[in-house]
């Protein structure tokens, strides 16, 4: 684990829309652009439906957490710049920015993103993990 060190990518090859309409039910979130690509179009947004946040930020929470299995989240910083539409393969990834040590292990501060259909910097941010050191039996 060094700074500057790539984290291993989360890919998935397409956002399926009816993953859409499960998350919707889940946010309880009924906005039609998440299920209806003429109501994205209505609101000159594009061709297909959009993703919804959370599911997106979901996807860089898989990636941190096959980075460092067993690790706690302590914090998550996102900025949305993008969005990601149905049919979008994505790719979530990151790198080390810090390295602290301690006495309990080792807390780590990463710069991650998510790109979509090609599109760079959809959402990007950082996050802060704890990596705790076994204890020896």
């Amino acid at each position: 684990m060094k700074v500057g060190e790539s984290l291993p990518p989360y890919t998935l090859a397409a956002v399926q829309p009816e993953s859409m309409k499960l998350w919707a039910g889940i946010l309880h979130d009924p906005n039609p652009i998440h299920l209806d690509s003429q109501a994205v179009r209505a609101k000159g947004l594009g061709d297909k439906v959009i993703n919804q946040g959370p599911a997106n930020v979901g996807y860089l929470m898989t990636m941190l957490q096959r980075a460092f299995p067993g690790a706690v989240l302590e914090s998550l910083d996102v900025r949305y710049a993008g969005m990601v539409y149905g049919g979008d393969p994505v790719e979530a990834g990151g790198s080390i920015r810090e390295v602290a040590e301690g006495a309990a292990g080792s807390r780590v501060t990463c710069d991650i993103w998510l790109r979509a259909g090609g599109r760079e910097g959809v959402l990007s941010g950082d996050a802060v993990l704890s990596l705790v050191r076994p204890v020896d039996a």
